[in-house]
C-alpha cells in the first residue's frame, strides 16, 4: 500500500508540474529574528519552498495567490551537479577592487569551503558540533543589507515620474491616478531580466468595512441619496469607488441594499478579495498592459464604444467575401478569445482599483542594485484603514524620508519646513529620523522655467555667461529676421511674375485660334487682341452665339480635364512647349514652408492659368489688355499668318523668360526657407540654454534656501523643546547644537527632460529646458540610492569579514591543538571548567549492543535504526556536572547565572532610565492635551466644511484630516525631545560593560587555575576567546538595538490610536443624530463628551505608554538571555581546546592538516579584503 501511495503521489507531482509553468524561486534572505517578538513590522514572511524529485526549487502555493507569468519555462529541469566551493584568491589587497558586496560573496565562498573542511573532522565534543554548526548557519544567513527609502510628496509633485526616471524605465504606473495615489507601491531590485510584481487585494472584511463607510457617505442624515456632480466631495468619492467595482449598480438602488447584498452581485469581486495577483513580463510596456488591467480605471474603456463598433464593422465588411472555410476558422478564433478572455479585460466589467491593497514590484534598475528599495507612499489621504495603516507601517520601518515637492512651491511658498506638518515633525524628531541623515529633500520640475522672473529675482542681468548666450539669441532673431525679409522678396517677386505669365498665357491662346481659323478659313473674332473685343466678347457669350466661347465660360462649362483635352486637340502646335501645361493649378501662386525641388517648381511655373481666374479677374485683364491695344496702331492691321506666328513667337519668349525668372525666385525663397529652419533650431538650442542656465541658477539658489530653513526649523523644535523643558533658564540665543554643521542633503531635477533626452518615452517631443543629462539631476539621484545604502552594506561586510575571521582561528586553533601537555593538566582543566561528563570514541548504550540482537542475514542497519527509534533501547543522555550542592558547574552554567545578573540589571535599568527621561513629560503632556481638548475639536468642526466634518465623525475622526491626532498634539510636543533624547542614548552601553567584565572575570580565573605547563596556553586562548566573545556580544547588541528602536516607534504612535479607542462612543453618539439642525446638535454632542472624558483619555494614554516601555524593557532581557546562553557556551568551546585533544586516528590526521591549510587560506584572504576596504576608504577621505 505505502508504494502504491508513493506512485500516486509521484503521478500527481509529475501532472501538476506539467500543467503548471516553472517559476524560478527570488533568493530567500534569512534575518536575524525579531527578539521582542511583539512586532512583525520588520520583516516580511516569505513563501516556503519545497523541493520535488527533480530538484528544482518551486515556491509552495500560497492560498489567495494567482501567477500571471508573461513566458513559460520548462516543466522539466535536469538537476545540475553539485558545484564545488571555491572562492578567488588574491596575492595582496592591492589586487582586490573592493565593494562591499563583493566581500560578501566571496565571503560567503569562504564559509562553503571553511563548513566542508569542518564536517570531515571527527569531532569528539557535541556541545562544539552544535556550536560550530550555529556558526557556520549564522555566516551563512548573511545578507547584503537593504535600506527602504520612504518616497512622500504631495499630488502634483511628480513621484511616479520621478521613480520612472530613477529606475530608467517606465515601471510605476502613472495612468490610474486614483489608484496610483492611494496605494503604497514598493519597488526593489531582483537580478532577473523581467520585471515581476504582486498586486495584493483587500480583505473581505476591510472591503466590508470601507463599503460601509461609503454607502453612508452616499446618503444624508434623513437617508435619503445625495445628489452630488462634484467628484471630489464625499458623496463624489464614495460614488465613484462603488460604482467603479461595481458598474451596473445605480445610485438608487445601491442606498437601499446592504453590504452583503452589494458583495454577493459579483462573484468575480469576492473571488478576488484577500487573494494577490502575480505579474511577470519581459519588458515594462507588457507589463504596464498587464498591471494596468487592476490599477486603471474603466471610465475610459467605457467610453471607447465607437470605436469598438467601428472595428466590428470592418471585420464584418472584410467576412463578406470570405469563403466558408475562412468564416468558420473566424468563427473559432473568436470563440477561443472569447472563452480565454481575463475578466479584467472586459471594459464593461468591473475596475479593481478601489480594492487594491498594496503593490509590490521588482525589476532590474542599476539604482537599487546596492539594496535600495523605494516605497511611493499615497500623496492624498484615503477613506482605506487598510492602506492607511500600510503607509503607517512604512513610515515605522524606513530607514530615509525623500520629500518631493515642485521647485517653485518648495521656494516661493512653501519651505523645506513647512512642507513637514508639525505631527510629522513630532514624529520624525521621537524616531531619531529628524536630522541630515535621514531626511532628503527633492525639488522637482525644474524644466517649469520662466527665465525672466529669474533673472530678475536673482539679478542675473550682468551675469557674462547670460550674457553671451543672449547676445548669441538677438544676432540669431536678426538673420532670422533677414531670412525673413528675403523668403517675403522672392514670394513677392514669384508672385507678381506668375500674375504676368497668367496674363500674357490666354493671349497667346488666342494667338494660336486665331491662327488656326485662318489656316482653315474660317471667321475668327479675337477678344483679347482685337480692337472691339468688349462688344465682341460679350457677344460671344450669349447663348446663341456661333462663336468660340472664351476661356472663362469654357472652363464654367467643364471640367479640368476636358478642357485639356480640348486644348490639346485644337491646338495647331502640338509640339509646343505650352502644350503640356496643366491647368489645375491656375488659381494665385501659394507658398509652404516644405521643401520643393526644382523640378516640381519647373511644373508648377508651367502649369496653365486660363481656367481658374474670376470673372471679375478676367475682366481687368481685359480692360487693361484693351486700353493696351487701343494704344497700338498694329492691332488695327489686318492679321496674317506670318503676323501671327511671330506675335506667337514673341509671346512664348516671354513665357519661358517669365518661367526661367519665376525658378530664380522659388530657388530663392527656397534658399531663405532652409536658412530660416537651420537658424530656427540655433535660436530654439541657444533658448534651450538660456532656460538651462536659469534654471541651474535657480537651484543652486533654491538648495542654499531650503538647507539654511531646515537648520532654522530644526532650531525650533529645539528650542520649543528646551523651553518646555525649563522654562526660566531657557535662553534662545545659546544653540544647543551646531546647526551650521547640518547639511540637509537637497536634489533638483527635471524627470521629463531626463526621460525625453533618453528616449525613455516615444512621441514625448524635445527637451523643453536640457540637452545635457547630467543637468536633469537624475544621474546624481540615482547615485544618491547607492550612497545612502554604502553606510549598512560597509558595516555588514566589516561584520561579517570579523565574524569569519574570528571563527576561522577557532577552527585553527582547536585543530592545530595546543602542544605537548599532560593528560593530568587537561584532566585537572576539563573535571573545574567542563559543564558536562566527559565523551569516549562511542556512544553509551543502556544495554547491550542491539546489534547483537539481530538474526543474521537481515538488514542490520535498518534494523537497529527501526530499535532505536521504537525507544527500546536509546542513548544515555549525559547528566550535567554538579557540586556538592546540587549546582552545575562548569564555564557555561558559571557565565549564564553571571550573565543572568547582568541582564537584570539591564531591565532595571532600561526602566528606570523610561520613568526618569519620560514619565514625568507624560504626565505634563496628558494634561497639555486635556487642557487644550476641547478648544482643538471646536476650532476642527468650525475649519470645514459640514459635509466633511460629519465624514470624518463617521470614520471616527480620521479621514482628509486626522482630529485624533490634534488631539493628541500637545501631548506629543511635550514629549517630542526628551523621547529623542532618551532613545539616542546608547541604552546598552552599561550592560556591554558588565557583560565582558563577567567574561573577563572567568577567563583570568580559568588561566589562573591551570598548570604551569598550561598557562602560557591559557592565556592566549582566554585572549581569542574574549574577542570572539565580543564579536557575538556586539552582533546581539546590534538586533536587540534595532529591536528596541522599532517598538519605542511602536509605543510612540500608539497615542493617537489610544485616543481613537476612546472616542468611539462619542463619534457614533454624534453621528446618531439626524434631520433639520443635526450638524449643530452633533458639533455640541461631541463638543460635551470630549469634555466629559478628556482627562481619563489622556492620562489613561500616559499609563499606556509607560506600561509598553516597560513591557519593552521586560522582553528585551529574555532576549537577552537566551542569546547570552549560547555566548557561554560559545566561550566554553572556545577555552574546551585546553583540555580536548584531536583525535589519534591517521586518517584525521591528514583531514587536520587539510582544514590547517584551508582556514590559513581563509584567514589570509579575510586580512586582505579587511586591508583593501581601509585602502578605498583612506582613498576616498583623501578625495
Amino acid at each position: 500500500m505505502n508504494s502504491k501511495h508513493k506512485e500516486n503521489t509521484m503521478s500527481m507531482g509529475q501532472s501538476s508540474s506539467q500543467t503548471r509553468p516553472y517559476i524560478k524561486p527570488e533568493p530567500q534572505e534569512v534575518h536575524i529574528g525579531n527578539p521582542l517578538g511583539g512586532s512583525s513590522h520588520a520583516t516580511e514572511a516569505k513563501p516556503e519552498v519545497k523541493r520535488p524529485r527533480n530538484n528544482v526549487l518551486v515556491p509552495k502555493s500560497e492560498p489567495g495567490v494567482e501567477d500571471v507569468v508573461m513566458y513559460h519555462a520548462p516543466a522539466r529541469v535536469a538537476p545540475a551537479p553539485p558545484a564545488t566551493a571555491t572562492y578567488k584568491k588574491f596575492g595582496s589587497p592591492y589586487e582586490i577592487d573592493y565593494a562591499p558586496e563583493g566581500a560578501l560573496k566571496e565571503g560567503l565562498n569562504m564559509v562553503k569551503v571553511l563548513n566542508t573542511s569542518i564536517k570531515k573532522l571527527d569531532i569528539g565534543s557535541k556541545l562544539r558540533k552544535d556550536v560550530w554548526m550555529r556558526e557556520v548557519e549564522a555566516l551563512q544567513s548573511q545578507a547584503a543589507p537593504s535600506t527602504m527609502i520612504a518616497v512622500c510628496g504631495a499630488t502634483g509633485a511628480g513621484k511616479s515620474s520621478i521613480l520612472n526616471a530613477i529606475l530608467d524605465d517606465n515601471i510605476v504606473p502613472t495612468s490610474g491616478m486614483r489608484a496610483c495615489t492611494a496605494v503604497v507601491t514598493e519597488i526593489a531590485y531582483h537580478n532577473k531580466r523581467t520585471i515581476e510584481g504582486d498586486v495584493s487585494f483587500l480583505s473581505e472584511k476591510e472591503w466590508r468595512d470601507e463599503l460601509s463607510v461609503l454607502l453612508d457617505d452616499l446618503v444624508d442624515e434623513d437617508g435619503n441619496l445625495k445628489r452630488s456632480t462634484d467628484l471630489r466631495s464625499d458623496a463624489g468619492i464614495a460614488w465613484s469607488k462603488v460604482h467603479a467595482v461595481y458598474p451596473t449598480v445605480t445610485q438608487e438602488k445601491l442606498v437601499r441594499m446592504t453590504v452583503d447584498q452589494i458583495i454577493g452581485l459579483d462573484p468575480r469581486i469576492a473571488g478576488i478579495l484577500g487573494t494577490t495577483k502575480r505579474i511577470s513580463a519581459n519588458d515594462s510596456k507588457t507589463f504596464a498592459k498587464e498591471i494596468g488591467k487592476y490599477i486603471d480605471s474603466k471610465d475610459q474603456k467605457r467610453g471607447d464604444k465607437k470605436k469598438d463598433k467601428k472595428t466590428k464593422e470592418k471585420q464584418k465588411d472584410k467576412s463578406k467575401g470570405a469563403s466558408i472555410l475562412e468564416k468558420f476558422r473566424q468563427d473559432l478564433t473568436a470563440r477561443t478569445k472569447a472563452a480565454n478572455k481575463d475578466p479584467s479585460d472586459d471594459p464593461n466589467g468591473p475596475a479593481f482599483w478601489p480594492l487594491i491593497r498594496q503593490v509590490n514590484v521588482r525589476c532590474n534598475a542599476a539604482a537599487l542594485s546596492t539594496g535600495a528599495i523605494l516605497v511611493d507612499l499615497p500623496g492624498v489621504a484615503d477613506a482605506n484603514a487598510a492602506r492607511n495603516n500600510i503607509a503607517k507601517d512604512y513610515m515605522k520601518k524606513c530607514d530615509c524620508i525623500w520629500i518631493l515637492a515642485p521647485i517653485t512651491r518648495a521656494v516661493d511658498d512653501k519651505t523645506a519646513r513647512d512642507l513637514m506638518g508639525d505631527a510629522f515633525k513630532m514624529q520624525l524628531m521621537m524616531d531619531g529620523n529628524y536630522d541630515d541623515h535621514a531626511i532628503t529633500f527633492i525639488a522637482t520640475k525644474c524644466d517649469d522655467i520662466s527665465c525672466s522672473e529669474v533673472i530678475r529675482a536673482l539679478n542675473l542681468d550682468d551675469d557674462p555667461e547670460l550674457e553671451v548666450i543672449e547676445d548669441q539669441l538677438e544676432t540669431c532673431k536678426a538673420e532670422i529676421g533677414e531670412c525673413k525679409e528675403k523668403k517675403a522678396a522672392a514670394e513677392a517677386s514669384a508672385k507678381e511674375i506668375d500674375q504676368s505669365l497668367k496674363t500674357i498665357r490666354p493671349i497667346m491662346q488666342e494667338y494660336k485660334a486665331h491662327l488656326q481659323a485662318l489656316k482653315d478659313g474660317e471667321e475668327f473674332t479675337p477678344t483679347l487682341t482685337g480692337k472691339q473685343r468688349k462688344k465682341k466678347r460679350t457677344r460671344s457669350s450669349s447663348p446663341d452665339s456661333d462663336g468660340e466661347s472664351s476661356p472663362g465660360q469654357k472652363r464654367k462649362r467643364s471640367g479640368g480635364k476636358e478642357r485639356s483635352s480640348k486644348r490639346r486637340k485644337s491646338g495647331p502646335m502640338g509640339d509646343d512647349d505650352d502644350d503640356f501645361i496643366d491647368d489645375e493649378d491656375d488659381e494665385e501662386l501659394q507658398f509652404s514652408d516644405e521643401d520643393e525641388t526644382d523640378k516640381e517648381s519647373t511644373k508648377e511655373s508651367d502649369d496653365e492659368s486660363d481656367g481658374d481666374k474670376s470673372e471679375s479677374e478676367t475682366d481687368d485683364d481685359e480692360d487693361d489688355a484693351e486700353e493696351d491695344d487701343d494704344e497700338d496702331e498694329e492691332m488695327d492691321e489686318e492679321a496674317t499668318e506670318e503676323s501671327l506666328k511671330g506675335k506667337i513667337a514673341e509671346t512664348d519668349a516671354a513665357l519661358k523668360e517669365g518661367r526661367v525668372q519665376l525658378s530664380e525666385q522659388r530657388r530663392l525663397r527656397k534658399d531663405a526657407v532652409d536658412q530660416l529652419a537651420s537658424l530656427k533650431k540655433k535660436q530654439d538650442h541657444l533658448q534651450r540654454e538660456k532656460n538651462a542656465f536659469c534654471s541651474l541658477k535657480r537651484s543652486e539658489f533654491s538648495r542654499d534656501v531650503l538647507k539654511e530653513d531646515f537648520r532654522v526649523g530644526l532650531k525650533e523644535l529645539d528650542d520649543a523643546a528646551a523651553e518646555e523643558r525649563d522654562p526660566d533658564s531657557f535662553d534662545p540665543t545659546v544653540n544647543l547644537r551646531n546647526y551650521d554643521a547640518i547639511d540637509l542633503p537637497v536634489f533638483t531635477c527635471s524627470s521629463r527632460d531626463y526621460v525625453r533626452l533618453k528616449g525613455q518615452v516615444k512621441g514625448d517631443g524635445e527637451p523643453a529646458c536640457f540637452s545635457r543629462i547630467e543637468d536633469t539631476g537624475i544621474p546624481e539621484i540615482q547615485k544618491w540610492c547607492h550612497n545612502l545604502t554604502v553606510a549598512s552594506r560597509e558595516r555588514a561586510a566589516r561584520n561579517f569579514l570579523t565574524h569569519l575571521k574570528t571563527f576561522a582561528n577557532s577552527v585553527r586553533t582547536y585543530v592545530q591543538g595546543i602542544g605537548d601537555v599532560t593528560a593530568a593538566d587537561r584532566e585537572a582543566l576539563r573535571e573545574k571548567w567542563e559543564s558536562s561528563m566527559p565523551e569516549d570514541d562511542g556512544p553509551h548504550w543502556d544495554h547491550d549492543d542491539p546489534v547483537d540482537l539481530v538474526l543474521p542475514g537481515l538488514n542490520l542497519s535498518g534494523m537497529a535504526n527501526q530499535i532505536l527509534n521504537s525507544g527500546l533501547y536509546r542513548m544515555v543522555e549525559k547528566a550535567p556536572k554538579v557540586d556538592r550542592y546540587g549546582e552545575p558547574i562548569g564555564i557555561t552554567p558559571r557565565l549564564i547565572k553571571d550573565f543572568k545578573r547582568v541582564v537584570d540589571d539591564c531591565v532595571d535599568q532600561l526602566q528606570h532610565t523610561f520613568r526618569d527621561g519620560l514619565e514625568e513629560k507624560c504626565q505634563v503632556g496628558a494634561a497639555n492635551a486635556a487642557n487644550a481638548a476641547v478648544e482643538t475639536s471646536d476650532t476642527f468642526a468650525a475649519s470645514m466644511h459640514w459635509g466633511t466634518y460629519r465624514a470624518t465623525l463617521r470614520r471616527h475622526g480620521s479621514w482628509r484630516r486626522d482630529l485624533n491626532v490634534e488631539l493628541s498634539n500637545p501631548f506629543t510636543r511635550q514629549i517630542a525631545s526628551s523621547w529623542s533624547k532618551v532613545f539616542e542614548t546608547d541604552l546598552f552601553a552599561p550592560f556591554e560593560k558588565a557583560a565582558n567584565i563577567v567574561i573577563i572575570k572567568l577567563l583570568k580565573e580559568v588561566e589562573a587555575s591551570a598548570a604551569l605547563g598550561l598557562k602560557e596556553r591559557a592565556s592566549g586562548q582566554g585572549e581569542l576567546s574574549l574577542e570572539e566573545a565580543k564579536v557575538a556580544l556586539r552582533k546581539t547588541l546590534d538586533v536587540v538595538r534595532d529591536t528596541i528602536n522599532t517598538e519605542q516607534k511602536e509605543v510612540s504612535r500608539c497615542l493617537a490610536p489610544h485616543v481613537q479607542g476612546q472616542l468611539v462612543d462619542g463619534y457614533d453618539r454624534a453621528m446618531e443624530e439626524r434631520g433639520r439642525g443635526s450638524v449643530a446638535r452633533q458639533k455640541v454632542v461631541f463638543h460635551d463628551y470630549v469634555s466629559s472624558i478628556k482627562h481619563m483619555v489622556f492620562e489613561d494614554a500616559a499609563d499606556v505608554i509607560m506600561d509598553r516601555l516597560s513591557k519593552a524593557a521586560e522582553a528585551v532581557g529574555l532576549a537577552l538571555h537566551e542569546a547570552l546562553a549560547e555566548l557561554a557556551e560559545k566561550i566554553e568551546v572556545s577555552i574546551a581546546v585546553l583540555w580536548e585533544g584531536t583525535r589519534d586516528d591517521p586518517s584525521q590526521m591528514r583531514v587536520r592538516q587539510e582544514v590547517i591549510n584551508a582556514v590559513t587560506d581563509i584567514t589570509e584572504q579575510v586580512q586582505h579584503w579587511t586591508l583593501a576596504a581601509q585602502l578605498k576608504n583612506a582613498a576616498a577621505t583623501a578625495l
